[in-house]
């Protein structure tokens, strides 16, 4: 069920496209940054580190961002998000956001309790979208008196296409959705807690993260939980094309991996770990965020393996390489990569992608990070950044320079 918001939010408004943002003004914000020049390996561990919150420090050509503590604004009807799993702008600059209510605990949401047992706060639906100020326009999505088979359980990944088709991932039960605007389901990928092996073409392992391609209208899956692949489907008919590992190889589930070890940056995994998020550049390339195994692998449309970045090859854990996202300039410059164990995002230029700048630090403060895990950039540039496990937020940081 739609929950539409009336109070003197926006009414609804038409989709439009979005228009092309000019060429970003190249220049350096260094007032009230401390340098600290640190040795550039092949893991892309060079990074310039800012001391202010939420203030980036990219190095000579990289921009830099600022936290805006203003955005987003207060949710209506004591509403509170839990684990946020996905973040993503569409092109009207509204941000979509997709949460866990089943993280909240009963003291988050107190109202709702039998009996209530305080005045605040009630779970927000999964599904939540704001326009560019912070106030939210619609939430969709609830778990508390839907059928699972109408409602996207475990949201994971989301992404506004060029129809106005919102499509989620539902990680822990093997499907991802295709919704209309407002919340009504048009068709759903693989089958509800049934999965096949990641070779399988048409049952999903834990769709994490999707992309749909503007041109052909193909859409690619990171299937990352269980399965080791991207796989793509037509989106209009479902119908599977193509999949792939690591390398344009074969998956194969079975494989074994010392993940985060010594030999990590010098004999990289054959195989993929957690294909935890992808985007599509103009260009024509596929990026794909392998989380544990700390890198990003570039493909052709086809599954034509091209190059990879490790960043942090030592991360244990979850790993460094969580979602992706572009610069909205023409040449697509800069690349960022939300790592959701060292709790900042690492700016990348994507030509060669060499690390030059991060923002964030872990911690509970404005313009700290406790597990990004869902990222979304804005026509103008900003970055919204969206925190799972015990970070229950989304934060906005403005472009400064680049």
């Amino acid at each position: 069920m739609k929950i539409p918001v009336v109070t003197s939010r926006p009414s609804w408004v038409n989709f439009s496209t979005r228009a092309f943002p000019l060429r970003w003004a190249a220049r350096v914000v260094v007032a009230g940054l401390v340098l600290a020049a640190l040795a550039c390996g092949g893991g892309g561990d060079a990074t310039m580190r800012g001391d202010g919150p939420g203030v980036s420090s990219a190095s000579g050509a990289g921009p830099s961002f600022a936290v805006d503590p203003s955005w987003p604004r207060t949710m209506p009807d004591d509403w509170i998000m839990g684990s946020v799993t996905a973040v993503f702008v569409d092109a009207r600059d509204h941000v979509w956001v997709t949460h866990l209510p089943e993280t909240l605990t009963p003291e988050e949401t107190s109202a709702t309790q039998d009996p209530p047992i305080g005045l605040c706060c009630r779970s927000a639906p999964v599904v939540v979208e704001f326009d560019a100020q912070g106030n939210v326009v619609q939430g969709w999505g609830e778990p508390w008196n839907q059928d699972v088979a109408d409602f996207p359980r475990n949201a994971h990944g989301l992404f506004v296409d060029h129809n106005d088709n919102v499509w989620i991932g539902t990680y822990r039960h093997h499907r991802v959705m295709k919704f209309t605007r407002d919340g009504q389901l048009l068709m759903q990928l693989g089958e509800y807690d049934v999965t096949g092996g990641s070779n399988d073409p048409d049952l999903l392992g834990g769709p994490a993260g999707i992309w749909v391609d503007p041109g052909t209208n193909e859409v690619f899956v990171a299937d990352g939980y269980g399965n080791r692949r991207v796989v793509v489907y037509d989106g209009d008919t479902g119908a599977y094309r193509r999949h792939w590992g690591a390398y344009g190889e074969t998956p194969d589930d079975a494989y074994q991996y010392d993940w985060g070890g010594p030999d990590h940056e010098t004999s990289p995994p054959r195989q993929f770990s957690t294909v935890h998020g992808l985007v599509g550049s103009d260009d024509g390339l596929i990026y794909v965020a392998d989380r544990r195994g700390n890198r990003i692998q570039v493909f052709q449309q086809d599954g034509t393996f091209v190059t990879e970045k490790i960043v942090q090859p030592r991360t244990l854990a979850s790993g460094s390489a969580f979602v992706i996202a572009l610069s909205p300039d023409p040449e697509q410059r800069w690349l960022y990569l939300a790592d959701g164990t060292n709790h900042k995002v690492w700016i990348l230029r994507r030509s060669d992608l060499e690390v030059v700048g991060d923002f964030g630090r872990g911690g509970r403060q404005v313009g700290q990070f406790l597990r990004p895990h869902g990222m979304g950039v804005d026509s103008q540039g900003n970055i919204y950044v969206g925190e799972a496990s015990t970070g229950r937020r989304v934060q906005k940081f403005s472009i400064s320079g680049g």
